[in-house]
């Protein structure tokens, strides 16, 4: 019975969807799920050409905006909502105004399930580190009674939260075609920090949908320069790859718990 079943993602930017979990997505709107979107930013700084053929912020964010537009059909989203903060200043954008918006969304979509990054952001992105941490205070504050969000609506309690996480050997594959994740925050270099197979609670099997995922892939066009050596791998490869994105860990659950490994993130709800 999935009629009444509802995932939302909560993620930082255009593409994180397709490329994070664009699989999963697939598979759950394939199977009647409602699955929908909050992207925190339009992608301002994702620009990844000669700098000199950079189109500027306000451009980019509607090249990007109409690239997750048609990504998002691909998948089957039924709705995909901004929250239009700046690519890169997430981290610094003011709680109270973030967390009202995602409580918002929460509250008016009532979704069992909410998917968003790991506490680490996967490799350290500090968009993907706020959009994690605004999105559990979210979910605490859209079951909250006295908390009010911009639209007022009534409390609603999220069944299950879950992380978005890659595995050693989705790391080991990503390093092998595109090098070492590695960038300098702060000073300090930060980069992929694959969880070990213990720590993945849930394993989604993918091989119904992982080339929906790559056609959603392919519609981040101004992305591609990104991966670029996997656009010339052979479509087993390239299958390899995507199956391995249904990696997750179940951050909390009000329906179940313990160390039996799930197939499903609607387990314990159907």
């Amino acid at each position: 019975m999935t009629e009444n079943l509802k995932l939302l993602a909560v993620l930082a930017h255009p593409d994180d969807e397709s490329m994070g979990i664009g699989g999963a997505l697939a598979k759950y709107a394939a199977e009647g799920v409602e699955t929908r979107l909050v992207c925190a930013t339009r992608g301002e700084r994702g620009w990844f050409g000669p700098e000199e053929a950079n189109p500027g912020f306000a451009r980019l964010a509607e090249i990007r905006t109409q690239e997750l537009d048609a990504a998002g059909k691909v998948l089957g989203l039924k709705e995909i909502n901004f929250l239009n903060y700046v690519d890169g200043d997430l981290d610094r954008a003011n709680p109270e105004d973030v967390i009202g918006k995602i409580v918002a969304h929460i509250r008016r979509i009532k979704p069992q399930v909410v998917v968003t990054f790991p506490h680490d952001g996967n490799y350290g992105h500090p968009d993907h580190i706020a959009i994690s941490q605004f999105t559990h205070a979210a979910i605490v504050c859209a079951a909250d009674t006295t908390f009010n969000d911009p639209e007022e609506r009534s409390p609603h309690r999220v069944s299950k939260l879950y992380y978005v996480v890659d595995s050693e050997e989705m790391a080991m594959v990503l390093k092998k075609y595109l090098g070492d994740i590695e960038f300098f925050v702060d000073g300090q270099a930060r980069g992929e920090s694959p969880w070990k197979d213990w720590m993945i609670t849930t394993r989604v099997d993918l091989s119904s949908a992982w080339k929906t995922a790559w056609d959603a892939i392919l519609c981040h066009r101004s992305q591609l320069p990104s991966i670029a050596p996997l656009l010339d791998l052979a479509e087993d490869e390239v299958r390899r790859l995507l199956t391995l994105q249904g990696t997750f860990y179940r951050a909390y659950s009000l329906v179940n718990g313990g160390r039996e490994r799930e197939t499903d993130l609607f387990e314990g709800l159907r």
